[in-house]
């Protein structure tokens, strides 16, 4: 996925989940929208190297959007989290998970389930049940490990949840972590942060959710899905 032409600035601070201010090179600061409702937990640090995308939106109060950090000072991070499932959807176009090819319909936004949710892709071919594939971008390098989530999440838990039930009635249910860190290379849930979800997502494997993690090649130009990563459950 190309990402256009970005402008680096360094990070001010981010607040109210969805600003974040930021110091260009020649000294202004300008404000900018976040597009990440989790923590950021290692990502938010003042200081640290950012990239924003200008919308040429004059109706947009925020016309800036945050798409990338530098974490620690060397490792490309993609936080927009609203990038994740183009980032899958395109990956599983060009035959790079494997586990998801051959499908040939994908639609987005399904709603499903006895909680009311909205599937992230659903994936059709006649001859085989439906996959359900819900996606969830990982961001939190913690002890040499890509964690999730970076902060309770309820909304989580609903869907682990709602992907028990579809394997349960003998459908297909994936979860998938789209990893946009280029410091991650296996993936935990982060039990120290929200345990529920680490209990629900061992529970949901358990009950025949295919739980999948793939990694990005990532640039100040382009982030792509690349290579499947291990998940230590």
């Amino acid at each position: 996925m190309r990402l256009g032409e970005l402008i680096e600035g360094r990070l001010v601070r981010r607040y109210k989940r969805f600003l974040a201010d930021v110091e260009l090179p020649g000294g202004d600061r300008v404000t900018a929208h976040c597009p990440n409702t989790g923590s950021m937990r290692n990502c938010a640090e003042p200081g640290s190297r950012v990239w924003l995308h200008d919308s040429c939106n004059p109706a947009r109060k925020y016309p800036l959007g945050w798409k990338l950090v530098e974490v620690d000072g060397r490792y490309l991070t993609c936080i927009d989290t609203g990038l994740a499932n183009a980032l899958v959807a395109e990956a599983i176009e060009a035959g790079v998970i494997g586990e998801l090819a051959g499908y040939r319909s994908l639609r987005r936004e399904v709603p499903y389930g006895a909680e009311r949710s909205r599937i992230d892709l659903q994936l059709s071919e006649g001859g085989r049940p439906d996959a359900w594939v819900e996606v969830k971008m990982v961001t939190l390098l913690e002890d040499g490990w890509g964690c999730f989530p970076d902060a309770v999440t309820a909304r989580g838990q609903k869907h682990l949840r709602e992907l028990m039930l579809l394997a349960g009635s003998g459908q297909r249910a994936v979860l998938l972590f789209c990893v946009s860190h280029q410091g991650i290379a296996r993936v935990r849930p982060a039990d120290s942060i929200d345990p529920e979800y680490g209990r629900l997502l061992r529970a949901a494997a358990g009950a025949g959710v295919e739980v999948l993690a793939y990694g990005a090649t990532l640039s100040v130009a382009e982030v792509r899905l690349v290579e499947k990563l291990p998940v230590v459950l």
